[in-house]
């Protein structure tokens, strides 16, 4: 679920001598008395309208340009493909004239999202640039089914949990502990109905040093097997936070093993026993979220009663659905997040992260399928969310598609605040965002 956009599309170094082939015909020159020089390739893509957002009906235009050290490339090929953001579109090629290429993208009737790709060859090596036009966002609903017994599916998987003794185990971190801070790696024992003996659930707790009682954050994780050093900067803040893996082992192993996991027995971990709602993989993981927060509140510094969770992707995907599970919960932040509205594909429209029926020959399209989706899909759980809630995401997202984030969005009644960085894909966030989202955690937690 990693992708290599950047917010300002830089994407590579190119170095050029004066006769290479290939160049185009009005590259700016090379300052005396250098014989070559080295330069920052961009394609900018950006809708025509201020906010990348227009109402229903309203033509969308895009401008494009391919700049070399912030310099435009007239007569630059490119080649362009334009539509609805989960699909190629309509598809051109064209040269770049001086003040930039205008496109016409078309407009829509139903609310959603219209995206621009543009490819380009300089040089003998390919660049890209996205832009992403939103068609009355706000306007989204899902397409997602919401199951008559959902509540009592889930209450049912809490009652287990509550029964299965949760055996803390902590060991002392010493060389990651600071004058301000301890750290521990943790286990835990949670629910899972699937196994014979209950599992585990690990992650890294970091608590303030110095008397007192404070706030506890949950920090739960994007897809992948990894692992985690804790949030210790923002422990150092004043608040506890324990960050958690999803997948039963310790995350203090060394890389090798978790690329071992990742391509062996946890590759595709999110597909496992999808057509079965009590044995599917998120169910164990959706319960060790809640186990987590029993051990945060069991916690004899903790301040019994700000009780945090927050994660970007898979874990903005956790993050809604353990503060709609658990009303110990006092606010949480999701970043684009994942498994929103999956079902959006089977409706002609992007859906969320894994994408399990976008490939409709992928074999996941069966009923028992579908039908367990409803039950893990973020919307559903996004229903429920009573808490305040801040919100992060781009509309050039691929992975999560924004159409998909708007959707559960749409359906929060809880006071909820969105914060759009319009260009940003699917990356971590930068220090900008994450610095906002920092304080917006320590402010609902009462530390600001």
């Amino acid at each position: 679920m990693k992708s290599l956009s950047r917010l300002l599309l830089l994407v590579g170094i190119l170095l050029i001598a004066p006769k290479l082939a290939g160049t185009p015909p009005t590259l700016p020159p090379v300052p005396a008395p250098a014989e070559s020089r080295i330069a920052v390739t961009q394609v900018r893509v950006v809708p025509d309208r201020t906010g990348w957002t227009y109402a229903l009906g309203e033509p969308v235009k895009f401008q494009i340009s391919v700049l070399w050290d912030e310099q435009p490339l007239v007569g630059t090929k490119v080649k362009v493909q334009v539509g609805p953001e989960w699909q190629p579109g309509r598809e051109f090629t064209a040269e770049v004239p001086a003040g930039g290429l205008e496109v016409d993208g078309g407009t829509m009737d139903q609310p959603g999202f219209i995206r621009c790709t543009v490819t380009t060859e300089i040089g003998g090596r390919t660049y890209s640039g996205m832009g992403t036009a939103g068609i009355a966002p706000e306007k989204i609903v899902p397409t997602q089914t919401e199951p008559a017994d959902f509540d009592d599916f889930w209450n049912t998987g809490k009652a287990g949990l509550a029964k299965v003794d949760m055996e803390p185990r902590l060991t002392l971190i010493p060389e990651a502990c600071t004058d301000k801070i301890n750290v521990y790696h943790v286990s835990l024992r949670t629910f899972g109905p699937e196994t014979k003996k209950p599992p585990r659930v690990y992650g890294i707790l970091c608590e303030p040093t110095a008397p007192g009682r404070y706030p506890a954050i949950l920090r739960v994780p994007g897809a992948g097997v990894s692992s985690y050093s804790g949030q210790k900067a923002l422990a150092e803040r004043g608040v506890i936070t324990l960050e958690i893996g999803i997948h039963g082992v310790p995350v203090n192993m060394p890389f090798e093993v978790y690329r071992a996991l990742d391509s062996g027995i946890l590759s595709g971990y999110q597909f496992s026993n999808l057509d079965d709602r009590e044995r599917y993989y998120y169910r164990r993981v959706h319960l060790g979220c809640v186990r987590a927060n029993d051990f945060l509140t069991s916690l004899p510094k903790w301040d019994g009663k700000n009780l945090l969770v927050y994660g970007g992707s898979q874990g903005g995907q956790l993050a809604i659905a353990t503060a709609a599970l658990d009303p110990r919960v006092t606010g949480l932040a999701a970043f684009y997040p994942a498994y929103c509205d999956v079902t959006g594909y089977l409706h002609g429209r992007a859906g969320g992260w894994p994408h399990m029926f976008r490939d409709r020959t992928a074999g996941y399209t069966t009923p028992e399928k579908i039908a367990t989706t409803a039950y893990y899909d973020t919307v559903n759980f996004a229903k429920r969310v009573k808490v305040p809630g801040f919100y992060l995401w781009g509309y050039n997202d691929r992975t999560c598609p924004p159409t998909s984030m708007f959707a559960a969005y749409n359906v929060i009644g809880a006071p909820k605040q969105l914060v759009l960085a319009l260009e940003m894909g699917h990356i971590g966030l930068p220090p900008e965002q994450a610095a906002l989202a920092d304080d917006w955690l320590l402010t609902c937690a009462g530390v600001k």
